[in-house]
């Protein structure tokens, strides 16, 4: 199946072979680089191995001048070279055992280097302790005996062979270091070539196909740009329409906000009224309120009334009682006077006295039966008083309690009258923030309607623009297939 490929994917491909090709010689470069980098440092390394076994040579020499310059001289400023010999070279032999620690042949050079170094060393003090103690002659035999001389020629022939070795290497590195360079020149050189061969090829495949392929486009262009010319003076006579539409819509919405605004007003109205009776509803209540407690005030005064008159009325019957029994005691001590007078007439003189006692007692008598008899007098008529005031106390409490009554219904109206206007007052609020949120979302819509106007003569001068777009869009499509072909045709 023929795959179609766009200008592009065919473009991307012409971009994305170079680039693969590059990617692979920049790796192939840097892994060159890094073996020449790393070759670059053991040249280095092999060097400074070279230089330390010169150093360690050096200081060896030094060690040997210093015992012969005192063996001759026996003055101790010729052991000089001699000391710093011997501690350059202790830090020479360290350093050079810590840079060919990699290398076990160098290893055991050093090994046997350190063994004739301090044979070296022990020989060297022998000799000048005999030179201090025994003097130059016999410090001078043990110099002619050539212990010296074989001791340091092993130590020349070990530091020769570290220094061949190292030479060698150094040749080795060398050649790898050239190989390795060539290799990258190569195939740097090479891939380079074959990426411009490809590229070019690709180019040329490219170019062809895309001519093919802009020439259908153009003609898509030319047949696109009339289709456009023409839905874009569709889309200009539209835009009209819908700009006087908008228009007429924009102008009711206004007039929307204003009768929105209108009933916003007259609900904040009838909120603040509704809020002002709440008020005067619950004032009246609690008016009431205080009405119903005087009420039930009296009615308590008139419940201790009556109590105090029944108490009146039971005490004037005790009253009576005891009248009754003044009464009785006051007739018996006027017929006991009465007895006593006749007595006192039958006893003649002797009696006279006793007579007139009796008649004061019976006097007496008379006068308290005649006070009690005003005292019941008086006593019923405080009773007929207590009894016409219980009746009409009874009375009294039964009114307050119908008024009671009427005033804890008059309580009850009140409150659902507060109950209504509580509700009346959270509906006309309801409706003030409803009315309010349709008169914000009015406004929103009036000036969503502005913009719509404005889009809509935006869009209408776009459409004019598009018209004339399109218009040259056809002329260039022409220009573009008179190019393409004169293209082909050479």
């Amino acid at each position: 199946m023929k795959r179609n490929w766009t200008i592009g994917q065919q473009m991307a491909l012409g971009f994305m072979v170079p680039v693969l090709i590059l990617m692979i010689l920049g790796i192939v470069a840097y892994e060159g680089t890094q073996r020449l980098m790393q070759t670059s440092y053991w040249v280095t390394h092999t060097n400074e191995v070279l230089s330390n076994i010169s150093k360690l040579l050096s200081d060896l020499q030094d060690v040997e001048t210093g015992q012969r310059g005192f063996l001759l001289v026996g003055k101790d400023e010729f052991l000089e070279p001699y000391t710093n010999g011997l501690t350059s070279s202790t830090k020479t032999l360290a350093k050079l055992r810590d840079l060919t620690s990699d290398n076990s042949r160098q290893q055991r050079r050093l090994d046997a280097l350190v063994t004739l170094m301090n044979d070296r060393a022990a020989y060297a003090e022998s000799t000048i302790k005999i030179r201090r103690a025994e003097g130059a002659e016999e410090a001078a035999k043990l110099v002619v005996s050539g212990r010296g001389k074989r001791l340091m020629d092993d130590m020349r022939k070990q530091l020769t062979d570290m220094a061949q070795e190292e030479h060698d290497l150094l040749e080795q590195r060398g050649a790898e270091s050239e190989r390795a360079a060539t290799q990258v020149t190569r195939i740097l050189g090479g891939g380079t070539l074959f990426a411009v061969i490809l590229v070019a090829a690709i180019a040329f495949f490219i170019i062809r196909n895309s001519s093919r392929t802009i020439g259908n486009i153009v003609q898509s262009m030319r047949s696109a740009s009339a289709e456009l010319e023409a839905a874009s003076n569709q889309q200009s006579k539209g835009s009209k329409e819908q700009a006087a539409a908008t228009t007429e819509v924009s102008t009711t919405v206004r007039e929307l906000v204003t009768t929105s605004r209108q009933i916003s007003d007259n609900a904040q109205r009838v909120t603040q009224s509704s809020t002002e009776m709440n008020s005067a509803a619950k004032y009246g209540g609690q008016t009431v309120q205080s009405a119903q407690e005087a009420m039930d005030m009296v009615r308590r005064q008139v419940d201790q009334v009556v109590g105090h008159m029944l108490s009146l009325g039971k005490k004037s019957q005790d009253i009576g009682g005891i009248l009754e029994v003044i009464t009785e005691l006051a007739d018996q001590t006027n017929i006991l006077a009465i007895n006593a007078t006749i007595e006192a007439v039958g006893a003649g003189e002797a009696g006279k006295r006793f007579g007139v006692v009796a008649a004061e007692i019976r006097k007496l008598a008379d006068r308290v039966a005649l006070s009690t008899k005003d005292i019941r007098r008086l006593i019923e008529e405080i009773r007929t008083s207590a009894n016409t005031t219980v009746m009409a106390t009874e009375d009294g409490a039964k009114a307050v309690d119908a008024g009671a009554r009427r005033f804890a219904e008059v309580t009850e109206s009140f409150q659902r009258i507060a109950d209504h206007i509580t509700a009346t007052t959270l509906a006309a609020r309801e409706i003030e923030l409803s009315t309010k949120q349709q008169s914000t979302a009015m406004e929103q819509v009036s000036s969503a309607m502005v913009d719509i106007t404005q889009t809509s003569r935006e869009i209408e001068a776009s459409s004019t623009q598009v018209q004339a777009t399109a218009g040259d869009l056809s002329k260039l499509s022409s220009e573009l297939v008179r190019l393409i072909e004169r293209q082909a045709a050479a």
